[in-house]
């Protein structure tokens, strides 16, 4: 590590994913995702053992979901966004897939969050803007974040 004006400067892999400056997001790992996902069981097994390895490394961890508005309160962005996933033409044929208390909101129960570990609801596709991650990341001088999940390209669902 190399110091200049009072600042710490990470040189190698090491220094910059260091525990004390990672941290571990687990993307939108929610049931009514997984459930529309190829292959979905391989990728939770898969998170599940990177979450584990980041647990025993006491990583900090952040969880994302993602949740829909009511038809009433959706704007242009989500309803785009939600006739691209369920592949329709038109908005009033849009169903709200990820209200909060619907069966496909919750994380999937083997990846079930920890109460040191944080869940951020978000109503687009980033993890960061419009959510308070990046205060939580800052403010906990984490700089270098891996991310596990199924939909981390942000494409339409299968």
């Amino acid at each position: 590590m190399k110091k200049i004006f009072g600042l710490e400067v990470p040189i190698t892999l090491p220094e910059v994913c260091g525990q004390e400056r990672m941290a571990l997001l687990v993307y939108d790992m929610q049931v009514g995702i997984a459930s529309q996902t190829k292959g979905a069981d391989g990728i939770v097994a898969r998170v599940s053992r990177v979450l584990k390895a980041a647990r025993d490394a006491r990583m900090r961890i952040f969880f994302t979901r993602h949740m829909s508005l009511p038809l009433e309160l959706m704007g242009a962005f989500q309803y785009r966004m939600a006739m691209n996933w369920q592949r329709v033409d038109e908005p009033d044929l849009v169903k709200p897939w990820f209200l909060r208390d619907s069966p496909g909101f919750p994380i999937h129960p083997s990846l079930t969050p920890r109460a040191s570990e944080a869940i951020f609801d978000k109503i687009t596709m980033s993890a960061f803007e419009g959510t308070p991650l990046e205060i939580a990341l800052r403010d906990c001088g984490v700089s270098a974040v891996a991310i596990v999940g199924i939909a981390l390209e942000a494409s339409s669902l299968p």
